[in-house]
């Protein structure tokens, strides 16, 4: 099956529900960015009024002290400060400061001459409040102190307008920062949600049953991780796709052979064609062993993988397993001249595994090894000790071995180098994936280790205590 790379605009079309994602990020980025825009706006309106208004009362503050010394100097006294700052005509009048001075003026002696807030003008103020108040100073001589009321400056016209264009472009500069910021959320939103659209339109093929897809990987990010698990599991679950129609071939091939063959006798003798014979009963006996055979393999695989097989483990003797499947098949090997040993380590400790599915699985092994090796070869079961945690088992011979483009495969199910050869010895190709699950099941590995023409090993490694 070809693989695709989806179109972009082809996703957009066939996933228009996907645009509620990137809606949905879009009016997060707005919300937020409007929210954040506009808290800042608001802070540093208010830090600016403040600072504003601190800088009018430093200012006026500043014009007061400079107002009582002029009078001072002009009149030698500060009595008669207070109807002048009020509003009463007096020398300086025409000077004084702009503001209603949130101030109070305290002579020398300690007592208001010029009233403010809720000082009047011939109280006695105390020392405490005199240390907090500012001192005023002619010629080096002091004249009085200025006290600072807690009250705020009434501001003009002027200052006004003032702080009003300072929050007018607050305002616009939020406006334009939050339309930036939705312009950039919506590119961004965009980006974010292009890989899912994608992965989504490839899902969508893989649910027509095109299941080779592959969506582009444009980052690394985790969307980046995420489309590239998307890739890898669409090709494994193209490979398994494939795999599974091969496999249904497969049975299919091995199930219609017997099944002719058996079909084909049973209606000669039928019509009186054929007679029945010793000869054709077994042969007929024997298709339906293949059959047989082939059943319980498949049932095999089938319950290893739904995890259903049962295993009852019990301590082994790996030397006397191994001898017990070399007596086995020591008739057959003796027919075909070839040498069948056993090779233990000493001391080798006992295992827990399934004594029956064990023998099953080296069984397999040694007919293989036996359909493959001529006259006058060997094969040789052997146990050793693979540092402390291991035992190695192998069963090698001298036959045939395995082509190179085969041996990458001699555990994939149904599949079989030489299927004029396997055929001939009816062999269904499940033998393999069988020992495989069984190793795997005992927490093993197996592996093969061939080249044409030097015979194969192969290695079962299992675990001391499992």
């Amino acid at each position: 099956m070809a693989s695709a790379i989806v179109s972009p605009t082809a996703e957009a079309t066939r996933y228009g529900d996907m645009r509620s994602l990137h809606f949905k990020l879009t009016l997060i980025f707005l919300v937020v960015s409007l929210a954040g825009t506009f808290l800042a706006a608001y802070l540093i309106r208010q830090r600016s009024e403040e600072a504003f208004d601190r800088f009018l009362r430093e200012r006026a503050q500043a014009e007061f002290v400079r107002y009582v010394e002029a009078y001072y100097v002009i009149t030698g006294t500060v009595e008669g400060l207070d109807r002048v700052v009020h509003g009463g005509p007096g020398p300086g009048a025409g000077n004084r400061p702009a503001h209603t001075l949130p101030y109070a003026l305290v002579d020398t002696t300690g007592e208001i001459v010029v009233s403010g807030g809720s000082w009047q003008r011939g109280e006695s103020v105390p020392q405490g409040v005199l240390n907090d108040g500012v001192p005023v100073t002619v010629g080096g001589q002091s004249i009085g102190t200025v006290l600072v009321l807690n009250q705020e400056l009434e501001r003009d016209a002027f200052e006004q307008r003032y702080l009003t264009g300072i929050n007018r472009a607050l305002v616009a500069g939020a406006l334009a920062a939050t339309a930036i910021a939705v312009l950039l959320g919506a590119v961004l939103a965009r980006t974010l949600t292009r890989p899912l659209r994608e992965m989504a339109a490839a899902s969508n093929a893989m649910a027509q049953g095109e299941f080779d897809q592959r969506v582009p990987v444009r980052s690394d990010d985790e969307l980046g991780e995420l489309a590239a698990a998307f890739n890898q599991m669409s090709a494994e679950l193209a490979r398994i796709t494939s795999q599974r129609r091969q496999m249904t071939a497969d049975i299919a091939h091995d199930l219609r052979t017997p099944l002719t063959v058996l079909a084909g006798y049973l209606e000669a003798m039928e019509e009186g064609t054929l007679a029945p014979s010793p000869q054709r009963l077994a042969m007929m006996q024997e298709e339906v062993a293949g059959l047989t055979r082939l059943v319980e393999d498949l049932r095999t695989l089938s319950l290893a993988d739904a995890d259903r097989l049962e295993l009852h483990l019990q301590d082994t003797d790996v030397g006397e397993l191994l001898a017990r499947v070399r007596d086995a098949h020591a008739p057959q090997a003796e027919r075909q001249a070839v040498a069948l040993q056993v090779e233990v380590a000493p001391e080798l400790p006992a295992i827990r595994l399934d004594p029956a599915r064990m023998r099953q699985v080296i069984g397999n092994l040694v007919s293989n090894a036996l359909r493959h090796t001529a006259a006058g070869g060997a094969i040789v079961l052997e146990a050793t000790r693979d540092g402390l945690s291991d035992i190695l088992l192998q069963v090698r011979d001298t036959g045939s071995g395995i082509p190179d483009e085969d041996l990458p495969h001699v555990f994939d199910r149904f599949y079989r180098g030489d299927r004029a050869r396997a055929e001939e010895h009816a062999e269904s190709g499940l033998g393999l994936a069988i020992a495989r699950s069984l190793v795997e099941m005992h927490k093993g590995s197996i592996t093969v280790e061939s080249a044409p023409g030097e015979g194969t090993t192969f290695l079962i490694r299992l675990p001391v205590g499992s």
